[in-house]
This record gives C-alpha cells, sequence and structure tokens, in this order.
C-alpha cells in the first residue's frame, strides 16, 4: 500500500471527518476504561487511542475495539499510541490496531509502518520535524505537546506547508480544539481533558469538537 492509498484511505477520512481523536490511559480515568470509551461513544466520539504504556494495554486496546465493534452505530476506530519500536508496532497489529501513533519522530519506524500498511501518526514538534514526518510518509503528524505553541503556530505551518496534515495534541480543551481547527488542523487528540472531566464536560468537549464543519 503506497503512503498516498494511506492518506486518502477509509481510516484517515474518518479521522478527518470527526475531527477528535480521544487519547486515553487505561487507568487514568476515574471510571473504567470501557465505561469511559461507552461514555464518549455515546457522545459522538468515534476515534479513539489507547496508549500502550501498561502491560495490559494490548489487552486493553483488544477490548475496546471488541466492546466497540459490538455498538450498531460506527463505524469506529481504535489506535494504539505512544507507539516507539518495532515490537510495539507489532503488538498494535496483533491488538487489532487501526492506526498508530507515536509522540517522537522515528522516520524508520513511519516506513515499517507504511510498508505494513499501517497509518502512522508521528510526533513532531518543529517545522522541520513536521517536515520530515510528512516526508517520511505519515498519514497525519501529531504537533506535540500543541500547548506550547499555539493554534497560530499551526496557521503559519499550513501557510508554508499545505499539505502537511496536523493532529495538534498535548494540552488541548474544547476551546482551543476549536481554535486549532479554524488555524486548519485536521483533527486534535485530546486527553486529559476527558479523563478527568465528569461525564458532562465529556460530552461537551466531543461535541464542541465532532459537530464543527469539516473546512477546506
Amino acid at each position: 500500500m503506497t503512503v498516498d492509498t494511506l492518506r486518502s484511505g477509509p481510516i484517515a477520512d474518518l479521522i478527518r471527518r470527526h475531527r477528535l481523536l480521544a487519547v486515553l490511559r487505561p487507568t487514568s480515568a476515574d471510571v473504567g476504561l470501557l465505561a469511559l470509551v461507552e461514555q464518549l461513544a455515546d457522545a459522538g466520539a468515534r476515534v479513539f487511542e489507547i496508549r500502550l504504556e501498561t502491560h495490559t494495554a494490548e489487552t486493553d486496546l483488544a477490548a475496546v475495539r471488541a466492546h466497540l465493534q459490538a455498538r450498531t452505530d460506527g463505524p469506529f476506530l481504535v489506535g494504539a499510541g505512544s507507539v516507539l519500536r518495532r515490537n510495539e508496532l507489532e503488538a498494535a497489529r496483533r491488538a487489532g490496531a487501526d492506526f498508530a501513533v507515536a509522540p517522537l519522530l522515528d522516520p524508520s519506524l513511519v516506513a515499517t509502518a507504511v510498508d505494513e500498511a499501517m497509518p502512522f501518526i508521528p510526533g513532531a514538534f518543529t517545522p522541520t520535524e513536521i517536515a520530515t514526518a510528512w516526508a517520511a510518509g505519515a498519514t497525519f503528524v501529531k504537533l506535540f505537546p500543541a500547548a506550547s505553541v499555539g493554534p497560530a503556530f499551526v496557521r503559519g505551518l499550513r501557510g508554508s506547508m499545505p499539505d502537511a496534515q496536523l493532529i495538534p495534541t498535548g494540552g488541548i480543551d474544547a476551546a482551543s480544539a476549536a481554535a486549532y481547527l479554524e488555524a486548519g488542523a485536521a483533527a486534535v487528540g485530546i486527553g486529559t481533558a476527558l479523563a478527568l472531566g465528569d461525564a458532562p464536560t465529556r460530552r461537551a468537549i466531543v461535541e464542541a469538537v465532532v459537530a464543527r464543519e469539516v473546512r477546506p
């Protein structure tokens, strides 16, 4: 599968349409992981990233995927986060991940994911890193930590790198998510605000993002 095919395929398209990656650590919320996923799915979230940071993460990811597949209001996507090594990419594939996300840029890992037809979203921070990630074959580029640079940074990059599709992540809430999307981000990743909020707050965050009109 080619880079262009991954970037224009159904997984990338669903991420662009729903505009929110719900970034979840299995143990970070006041409710269990499946209960949290259920709350977010009921609110309209359709794309989930389960971070591979615990010894049960592979099992947790598979459980989330099975749980969402039993619903009738999909489609849903479940990706693996914090993927830094080849063995973690393989663990993501074993668990049935639809895509993989990394906090850092390793061009060789991007190339491996492309060879294996796995949409891959590496982390990058500087314009040079972002350009390198895109040239390596990233399906999207995770701008991380996004709160350190803000929406104006995304707007500026879109002017000089219009092809690179960015997913700002890190320190984003409902208000800043809107600003990043208006600045030209393809989607946003939200984790802490979802994990620490109560159920009404989580619903409000999801609805604020997924209800926004997709702009060219």
